[in-house]
């Protein structure tokens, strides 16, 4: 037994520092190897901008193509449809807003944007998922049941108690209200197939659309079972009160969310999303010791039932807040804290990687395929910023030789060519911006125009300072085994 826990432990210390170690070889490469082997980083810096080039196209043509898909649902009216659909009457929404110490007025907003809803039946249960260790909680769900009880079928309250085997943060709290659920639908002997769950953060606001698509998306889906449902995030609802820089991620943020929702075959939820109790159920719920859980849970149905588990998309919008904590370095430093906290989704390599061990009866290929499309992802989290900008110039001067060779002459000129080409790539970014705070009611002033351009010019400092690095940060934690604790972002 003991042997077995040390072969436990070496293994998770082993598989958790696989992307970090890389991560700081890929960065370093150019520093170390130059000296030796100039020609070989050369022809790895270009392979990497040709590859960041098909990417930033790849990029432009879902976003667009989403984008295209979003306009044409606008006018589908799936709120019609499902009076056409009988079983449409069983289905039972349960819209669970985890929250600690959110601001009332932003649970509000929250609960208005489900007021709008265009879904036909009455049978949305809003359900206020609370940590029991906020002080003067009671009194905060109390006075949103009093103002909202009349709008849902049930207003449902919960109060987690962390246990001492729990991490804080959404993933626990998440589990316990989706337990007391569970309760409420044996109790009336509902059938745990037609329930349907809504991780729905405490600023996302749901389009009025949001539950009719996903209802109609639902019922039309012959493996629904199966599937988790998703409609991308976009960081528009207080935009225009954000400091620049962080504006400027929100942005792009928002693009790149959008691009993600037409690829279908790697699509993963995050933030607010949907599925079934069913599925939940059956997966034990989500994991209460982790952290980052809308991929966690994904990869927790996908290594028990395989290839079936899969994201469908809904094309329409969800409306959220980026980070505001009120003044720049403020707001900068939660920003910062922010992504450090997605980025250790790192922490999933070491759980998906045993699980490719124990699940013989889940196709190899398939896990495989899930597994590298994971630690790509976190890969280039940490390493793009460095090898776009910075790496092309280390060669030639750490290696006079090297440069005073054709290859090193035209390395910094190569780079750099593909990149400029990759950044006309903006000007659809900019665009696609622009069309989608439209339809968000959020409208770019005319006197703000100039400023909408020159703010792309920062895009590199602010990749660094608010992707890149805090990355790294993250893993470079997780490589000398100190945890990060959750911390929630402030959106005043």
């Amino acid at each position: 037994m003991v042997n077995y826990l040390v072969n436990t432990t070496l293994a998770q210390r082993f598989f958790d520092a696989i992307i970090p170690v890389l991560s700081w070889v890929v960065i370093t490469l150019p520093l170390w190897l130059s000296p030796f082997h100039p020609a070989v980083v050369a022809y790895f810096i270009i392979s990497f901008d040709l590859y960041f080039l098909y990417k930033a196209v790849s990029t432009a043509y879902f976003a667009t193509l989403s984008y295209r898909y979003i306009q044409l649902n606008q006018n589908v009216p799936f709120a019609k449809k499902l009076l056409n659909l009988p079983k449409a009457k069983q289905i039972k929404h349960f819209i669970i807003i985890p929250n600690f110490k959110e601001p009332l007025y932003k649970l509000e907003q929250t609960i208005q944007a489900l007021q709008k809803s265009d879904y036909p039946y009455k049978n949305i249960f809003l359900v206020l998922a609370f940590e029991s260790r906020e002080l003067e909680v009671r009194k905060k769900a109390r006075k949103l049941q009093v103002k909202f009880r009349q709008s849902f079928t049930d207003i449902i309250i919960t109060y987690h108690p962390l246990l001492p085997a729990e991490v804080p943060g959404k993933a626990s709290n998440q589990t316990f209200a989706a337990k007391q659920v569970k309760e409420i639908i044996t109790k009336n002997n509902w059938r745990i197939q037609d329930c349907l769950i809504t991780i729905c953060d405490a600023d996302s606001c749901l389009s009025a659309k949001y539950l009719s698509c996903l209802t109609h998306g639902y019922l039309k889906d012959g493996r629904r079972l199966y599937h988790f449902y998703w409609a991308p995030v976009l960081l528009y609802n207080n935009f225009w009160q954000l400091p620049l820089f962080i504006r400027i991620q929100a942005t792009l943020s928002s693009i790149l969310r959008l691009a993600f929702l037409s690829q279908k075959d790697k699509l993963i939820q995050i933030s607010t999303y949907s599925t079934n109790l069913w599925l939940l159920n059956k997966v034990k719920f989500w994991d209460v010791d982790i952290i980052p859980e809308d991929w966690h849970i994904f990869y927790q149905a996908f290594f028990t039932f395989g290839e079936k588990i899969r994201t469908i998309p809904l094309f329409t919008l969800v409306n959220g807040d980026a980070v505001n904590s009120g003044g720049l370095l403020k707001t900068s430093g939660s920003r910062y804290e922010q992504e450090k906290r997605w980025a250790w989704g790192v922490s999933d390599i070491s759980y998906v990687l045993k699980k490719f061990f124990s699940t013989p009866k889940i196709n190899a290929f398939v896990k495989l395929r899930r597994i590298i499309f994971l630690m790509e992802t976190h890969l280039l989290w940490t390493t793009s910023f460095f090898i776009l900008t910075v790496s092309a110039s280390v060669p030639p001067l750490i290696n006079p030789v090297f440069k005073r060779t054709v290859l090193g002459f035209l390395l910094p000129k190569l780079s750099g060519f593909i990149l400029t080409f990759a950044s006309l790539l903006l000007i659809l970014y900019i665009y696609l911006d622009y069309q989608l705070r439209i339809k968000l009611n959020h409208k770019i002033k005319i006197t703000s125009l100039p400023l909408m351009f020159i703010q792309w010019y920062l895009l590199p400092l602010v990749s660094f300072i608010f992707s890149s690095l805090p990355a790294l940060d993250a893993h470079t934690r997780l490589l000398f085994g100190k945890k990060i604790k959750y911390k929630v972002t402030e959106k005043i």
